[in-house]
């Protein structure tokens, strides 16, 4: 990336995030996605990063925004939810595009029940973060402006 151009980096939610701020609030906090998406950005911005936010319940669409980000984005940041566990769909996707992915969640997923710990994405991303809440998004924005 030449100096001076903008770091593109996409950033997607997988399903029931959109629940945030009302959901099991002893493990996800009270944060709504749409606060998280605010300060995400805001800190995008220091690091010269153009930062675009989704969110879906949509196995279907967030393949489809992956390979969309083929040749587009420079960095992804996912949050799959549920998906991370199972999905082979999205660890291939992921696999197939060749951008460097951040894998995040909210809560330390190792800390949880057995089966959160077990992620079918982290294998394809550059890394993982877990555990800080709606900050685990901003350790990632940092982290992108890394790579």
């Amino acid at each position: 990336m030449k100096k001076g151009l903008m770091k593109k980096v996409l950033v997607i939610n997988g399903p029931n995030l959109n629940l945030l701020g009302t959901r099991e609030k002893d493990i996800y906090g009270t944060e709504t996605l749409e606060q998280i998406a605010k300060k995400t950005n805001a800190e995008a911005l220091k690091h010269n990063i153009n930062l675009s936010f989704i969110q879906t319940n949509h196995e279907g669409e967030i393949i489809d925004q992956i390979h969309e980000a083929k040749g587009n984005i420079d960095v992804i940041i996912i949050n799959p939810g549920a998906y991370t566990h199972y999905s082979i769909a999205i660890r291939d996707a992921i696999k197939a595009v060749q951008i460097p992915t951040i894998e995040v969640h909210l809560s330390n997923v190792y800390g949880r029940e057995e089966f959160r710990s077990k992620s079918v994405i982290a294998p394809v991303c550059v890394g993982q973060i877990s555990g800080f809440g709606g900050n685990s998004y901003i350790l990632a924005v940092n982290a992108a402006a890394s790579i």
